[in-house]
């Protein structure tokens, strides 16, 4: 939001320099980004009239100008603009004069010719950025006037960045309401205009999506003069607001804009056909817009059409083949309130930000459409002329929003600021802000204006006395009072546990959007239950993840292609469900690894990272979690690698995913090496288990080795779980040191051979009982594993 500190002061003019007055602001939560002071540095720089234009004798480029500077002085000046020409009045730097650009303005000979001056641009004044010509002021600018005093200099465009709850100081009458309410400084009345009505033009207005735009005034006015310009204190404005002035019509919305904050727009009402609609779009309808593009809608969009088509994107920018042109002499204007529901995203999908969608999809002042419209009316027949018919309104009161009053509480308010505000400050705070108060037993009943969205529960209020109180005088103080602490149970596991054990056996940690493309998930099989975001910034930002991989896998291919070479990251994060009391959170750990299995050295192994690598980092993930028994078994899922991969169970849960992604998946994301990953949740893996003493067996150890063949599709799982399920205490550990499979033991058979570490606390074991419980492994592997001991 930028204006012209001139123009503010002109509504309220607190007694407060520039700096101070910025500051305040600030504290207040409006807060200045940028200050251009304007006009400083004229002294010496006049209103001239070019009054004879004569070709240089020696240039074909240059022309010697005489220039009227008042009480009947003129002044040979030597110009080179292109626009210089008999009767045109420019600023004009007398000698001795020093530009803003500190150019002190001497006599001087251009190619044999005196010239005892200079004619401007706005750009040597540090006016504007037009430095295509000399700056050219109105006909009836007085000549020999001090340029300062003619354009009302110094002044100075100030520039805010507002916040999104804050859309009613997007018009300089709702900033003024703060102003006067910081300083104490009297708002000046908005005089209520209402032009006289001497047409009968009209056309009729029907809502047939009331629900996004609950009111719509149009008006048309006849016999409009489209050949005057903008007067140059309305151009002036529009400049030190950051507008470029276009055409009186357009300036004057524009203009209205910026003062009250209402968005208008202006159509050629000979290039409308009949009645005004305000309806959704229909599916692939399209339009031309003022920017020149052309955009195809959906029935997400609402549109201002005519009998014939759509005229207008509602709340966005006009359409083109309705715009007022320079031969317009019959206008409708149209000013509108439209739901911030209705238009938030809508610009931002088409690729578009105009003032109007900025301002519409924070939200307007529902009751401002009729000020607006009688204040751009009388601005139109005072500069064009003109004859104004009726107002039409279309309005839905079921759908205006109301402002209710809202309570503040006297004991609540000192209890939050930590100290006492007087009812007489608070009363004069909310009063100059524009809110209606009464008092009552407890504190004051609160009924905020419409323009106020942000008013709704008492801490709204509570924040508007203590901004223009000042943030400066709440006291200082430390908390007092007991605190709970939650302290995490001592057998769970820290993420940054997790994260230091993953740090160190090579891996780095990433941060990836939670928002991603729906055509990701789909391509990971992941779109089940996937949240989708009411306001997406971009397509590609879409739905809330609902797995991490997507992420880490992309920022994996990143650094691939940027040659590195063997990459480890992984990432603790949230993924997102859709349920039936809204979307659920889970915490999630993932990692992703490609290239060598070690870092590249002389003595080092140059093998790739396979399946065995990756779940050894996570085993030692669980290792921290009290070494907790994992089970893995078979995978289906179209990710991950049919035969390369293995769903993680700990103790009978399912814990995740780990192993090989899929090679469809690998390409379609354009990956041409194997990629392993694992993810799981964070809740399982962090529920650790407090270690316990054990005593230490002062009895040799037993090792017996058996070999047994089993049909491939029994896993380790399941045989490790049936050893160690068998009745007594003697097994202490078993290794798998063998697999084979192939000749001699038949098809779709392995033979694993397996090392027995057997132990009694208590004595040492004979070699009958070490035989006893081998007898007892093997009957137990024949009966659950279908397996039989090899010969």
């Amino acid at each position: 939001m930028k204006f012209s500190e001139n123009w503010l002061r002109s509504l309220v003019n607190p007694a407060a320099d520039r700096a101070e007055l910025c500051h305040r602001l600030t504290m207040a939560g409006l807060e200045v980004e940028g200050v251009e002071a304007l006009g400083e540095g004229l002294a010496g720089v006049l209103v001239g009239e070019i009054i004879a234009c004569d070709k240089h004798p020696n240039a074909d480029k240059l022309r010697v100008c005489s220039v009227a500077i008042g009480a009947g002085q003129s002044l040979q000046i030597v110009c080179g603009a292109a626009n210089a020409r008999l009767g045109l009045k420019a600023p004009v730097a007398t000698i001795g004069a020093q530009l803003p650009n500190g150019l002190v303005i001497k006599q001087a000979a251009l190619r044999g010719v005196d010239s005892f001056g200079m004619l401007c641009s706005a750009k040597e004044l540090d006016l504007d950025a037009d430095a295509s010509g000399l700056m050219e002021l109105p006909p009836d600018a007085p000549v020999g006037t001090a340029l300062a005093a003619y354009l009302e200099l110094p002044d100075a465009s100030i520039e805010l960045k507002m916040t999104p709850n804050r859309p009613d100081c997007l018009g300089l009458r709702g900033l003024a309401y703060d102003v006067a309410a910081l300083f104490g400084a009297p708002l000046k009345a908005m005089v209520s205009e209402t032009a006289a009505v001497t047409s009968t033009a009209v056309r009729n207005v029907r809502l047939d999506a009331a629900a996004d735009c609950p009111r719509y005034l149009g008006r048309v006015v006849e016999g409009v003069d489209p050949a005057v310009p903008s007067p140059l204190w309305l151009k002036e404005r529009l400049r030190r607001a950051g507008l470029r002035p276009i055409s009186a019509v357009v300036d004057i919305t524009a203009y209205v804009m910026l003062e009250l904050g209402q968005p208008m727009h202006a159509f050629d009402s000979a290039r409308l056909s009949g009645d005004i609609v305000v309806r959704r779009a229909q599916r692939g309808e399209e339009i031309a817009l003022l920017d020149g593009s052309t955009v195809k809608l959906d029935e997400q969009f609402l549109v201002i059409a005519d009998q014939a088509q759509a005229i207008a994107l509602a709340g966005i920018m006009g359409g083109l083949e309705s715009r007022v042109v320079d031969t317009t002499i019959d206008v409708f204007l149209e000013s509108a309130h439209f739901t911030p529901a209705s238009i938030m995203g809508r610009a931002r999908k088409l690729g578009l930000h105009t003032d109007a969608s900025h301002r519409f999809e924070r939200g307007v002042d529902p009751e401002l459409p009729r000020v607006a419209l009688e204040r751009a009316t009388a601005l139109l027949l005072e500069i064009a002329g003109g004859r104004a018919g009726p107002v039409v309104e279309a309005v839905a009161a079921a759908h205006v929003p109301q402002r209710p009053a809202v309570a503040l509480r006297r004991q609540r308010l000192g209890r939050v600021l930590g100290m006492d505000v007087a009812d007489a400050e608070v009363e004069r705070i909310l009063t100059a802000l524009g809110m209606r108060v009464s008092a009552t037993d407890s504190g004051w009943s609160v009924v905020p204006p419409s323009r106020r969205f942000d008013i709704e529960i008492e801490e709204d209020l509570i924040e508007e006395v203590v901004r223009v109180h000042g943030y400066e005088r709440v006291p200082i103080r430390a908390p007092g009072g007991q605190l709970n602490l939650a302290l995490p149970p001592e057998a769970q596991v820290p993420a940054d546990r997790l994260r230091a054990q993953l740090v160190a056996r090579g891996y780095c940690e990433a941060v990836c959007y939670s928002f991603v493309a729906r055509e990701w998930l789909q391509r990971w099989g992941g779109e089940d239950g996937a949240v989708a975001l009411a306001n997406p910034l971009s397509t590609d930002l879409a739905v809330m993840r609902t797995t991490l991989l997507p992420g880490l896998v992309e920022a994996l291919k990143h650094n691939a292609n940027r040659q590195q070479e063997r990459i480890r990251l992984f990432e603790i994060a949230r993924v997102f469900h859709a349920g039936n009391e809204g979307p659920r959170e889970t915490c999630r750990a993932a990692a992703v690894a490609c290239g060598r299995a070690v870092p590249e050295h002389w003595s080092g192994d140059k093998r790739a990272v396979d399946y065995f690598d990756i779940k050894a980092d996570f085993e030692s993930l669980v290792g921290l979690a009290g070494g907790r028994r994992v089970e893995f078994f078979p995978l289906d899922r179209p990710d991950f690698h049919p035969g390369r991969s293995a769903e993680i169970r700990l103790e009978g849960r399912v814990l995740g995913q780990i192993g090989a992604l899929h090679p469809r998946l690998l390409k379609a994301l354009d990956l041409d090496q194997d990629v392993y990953a694992f993810e799981i949740d964070m809740d399982g893996l962090t529920a650790g288990r407090l270690p316990a003493a054990v005593e230490l067996s002062r009895f040799p150890q037993v090792r017996r080795d058996i070999a047994v063949v089993v049909p491939e599709t029994v896993s380790w799982s399941e045989i490790e779980s049936t050893l160690r399920n068998i009745p007594g205490v003697v097994l202490r550990d078993l290794v798998l040191f063998d697999r084979y499979s192939g000749t001699g033991l038949g098809s779709g058979l392995k033979s694993l051979a397996i090392g027995l570490i057997l132990q009694d606390s208590y004595r040492t074991l004979t070699d009958q009982e070490a035989d006893h419980f081998v007898a007892l492994a093997v009957a137990a592997l024949e009966r659950e594993c279908s397996g039989r001991l090899r010969g």
